[in-house]
């Protein structure tokens, strides 16, 4: 139990959390876990309701109702999640549009809960498979003047679903050096410290052995990864 709470607390560190009332969290996270299986079979339709406990991420799945999106107790935090979180941004969001690697279109709510003192303790997510929605909007607007559709999410604008960690960090890489103006092998210090910056932003260096991970995936040594970050924390201070 003391080596458990030893990491939460690393954790909750290195994502600049504040630590909530451990006797208060347990009692929002108990309360919280026991409403996911009745949200789940109340809502109509293909659905997934989980709760994330924030001093576990990134691995922080501890309760899931449905398979929506093939994760499990123990799966990794989505990267909207983690990057609210990397960037002291974490607030609920309510009805926002996902994409699913299938192209199964999602409508998605996240409710945070904190304790007494406004300290962040819990998600509760609520995805809902609005692909067949999509569908009958789309047959019934064919039957009616013409109407302008809002665009429907894209893969980019939506967030990963994904099942472990390793996934998680590929995402992050891929987007991250996407967003670069070079590939990598014409990238020069600045691509790469644009790349590494982004990386910061989207709470890439939470997860495990990242570092090693971006140095291959950047082509250099995980010592200049450390520079790196050391330099962009000297210019941000």
């Amino acid at each position: 139990m003391a080596n458990a709470k030893g990491e939460a607390a690393q954790t909750r560190g290195r994502l600049s959390l504040p630590d909530p009332d451990p006797d208060e969290a347990r009692r929002i996270l108990d309360e919280l876990s026991g409403l996911v299986e009745p949200l789940h079979a109340s809502i109509p339709g293909a659905n997934e309701v989980l709760l994330h406990d924030l001093a576990r991420l990134p691995n922080s799945v501890i309760a899931i109702a449905g398979e929506l999106t093939g994760r499990s107790v123990g799966s990794p935090a989505t990267d909207t999640l983690l990057r609210a979180v990397a960037r002291g941004e974490v607030d609920t969001m309510v009805a926002y549009e996902s994409r699913l690697p299938g192209g199964r279109e999602l409508r998605s709510t996240t409710i945070i809960s904190r304790d007494s003192g406004g300290v962040p303790v819990a998600a509760l997510c609520i995805n809902v498979d609005v692909t067949m929605w999509r569908a009958v909007h789309t047959l019934a607007s064919s039957m009616l003047p013409a109407q302008p559709l809002g665009p429907s999410a894209s893969a980019e604008d939506g967030e990963a679903f994904v099942g472990d960690i390793d996934g998680l960090a590929q995402h992050l890489l891929a987007q991250a050096i996407g967003a670069s103006e070079a590939p990598v092998e014409l990238m020069q210090k600045r691509h790469k410290l644009a790349v590494v910056q982004d990386l910061k932003d989207r709470g890439f260096f939470m997860l495990k052995e990242s570092v090693e991970t971006a140095a291959q995936a950047l082509g250099v040594t995980r010592f200049t990864i450390y520079n790196y970050l050391n330099e962009l924390e000297a210019d941000g201070r």
